[in-house]
């Protein structure tokens, strides 16, 4: 690997980076994923946002992105993706990101994402590999999306829990990202696909510690505790359950509580590890975002996580 490359995907971080001569930072990231909720303009929101979360979760500034599509051209028409396009490049713009292109395939099922290009100061850049023991751990966005979005699909979702979802998916992580820049975290991540815990234990396993996770203080969705309760739950989230079981400590949560925590996230919130937490509160609460303590890093067995508590009915 060329000296160069600063950050690749060895620890499983959330971009790839490469040093540029004279110490500034090109991170670079791509994401895509099928339609998650029926509006096509929302639907190309949330895969801006979502794309966009991996470099904020670097500290870094997205500058270019590219759109990739695939389309079903004989079955779904033409307008629909143009109102893809514009959804994704309304958050583009809020992000002060160019689209600068991008590239379209013929494909039995409709796919829609972008390639982000952003920067970063070396010395400002924000890792997942990076936590310290007696840190805390912060989450700035409710989780529950995958539930939620999964309630979608199976007509199951009341319009204050679609509304809810989809505003918290097409929210930018940029103010987050400034924050915790700003407070010169030891280290982040986004928790996307894998799940709260997932990408918890990759941080963890990144950084060689254990953690505690307070049930009781995770944020959800409207209505995602009931929806699990019900068995609402995507695929996702429960493979994710069956991989984070061999390293989670569930204590006294019963099995729909611990699905919760495995969900399968869509552009959710910002983990930020730090042993600077006053800081980090402050310059969060100064942008309008709500940092919630979930947890503490400890020295251990690297990759643990032990779940107290649990969850408050919602």
């Amino acid at each position: 690997m060329p000296e160069e490359v600063l950050v690749s995907q060895e620890t499983g971080d959330d971009a790839a980076v490469y040093v540029l001569p004279g110490g500034q930072c090109l991170v670079q990231t791509v994401d895509f994923f099928t339609p998650i909720v029926d509006d096509p303009y929302d639907w190309g929101r949330i895969a801006a946002a979502n794309a966009l979360s991996d470099v904020y979760a670097m500290g870094a500034r997205p500058v270019l992105a590219l759109n990739l599509v695939g389309w079903p051209v004989d079955d779904l028409p033409l307008d629909v993706l143009v109102r893809v396009l514009e959804g994704g490049s309304t958050v583009a713009a809020q992000a002060g990101v160019a689209v600068v292109g991008g590239h379209t395939i013929s494909d039995l099922e409709p796919k829609y994402g972008m390639a982000v290009t952003g920067l970063a100061d070396r010395s400002r850049l924000v890792r997942n590999s990076t936590a310290r023991p007696g840190g805390a751990l912060y989450l700035t966005k409710p989780l529950g999306l995958g539930i939620v979005t999964t309630a979608i699909k199976r007509d199951r979702a009341g319009d204050e829990e679609v509304r809810a979802a989809v505003e918290v998916m097409a929210d930018l992580n940029d103010r987050a990202a400034q924050a915790m820049v700003e407070a010169g975290v030891d280290a982040a991540t986004d928790v996307t696909g894998f799940g709260l815990l997932g990408h918890l234990h990759t941080m963890l396993d990144a950084s060689g510690l254990g953690a505690t996770v307070d049930a009781a203080s995770i944020p959800l969705l409207p209505g995602a505790g009931e929806l699990a309760r019900d068995g609402v739950v995507p695929d996702g989230t429960r493979r994710n359950h069956e991989f984070v079981s061999a390293f989670v400590s569930w204590g006294e949560l019963e099995g729909f509580e611990q699905l919760i925590l495995a969900d399968a996230q869509t552009s959710g919130g910002l983990l930020i590890a730090t042993r600077q937490g006053e800081r980090l509160e402050a310059a969060l609460s100064e942008r309008g975002v709500t940092g919630h303590r979930i947890g503490t890093l400890e020295p251990g067995a690297a990759g643990r996580i032990r779940v107290t508590g649990r969850i408050p009915p919602h």
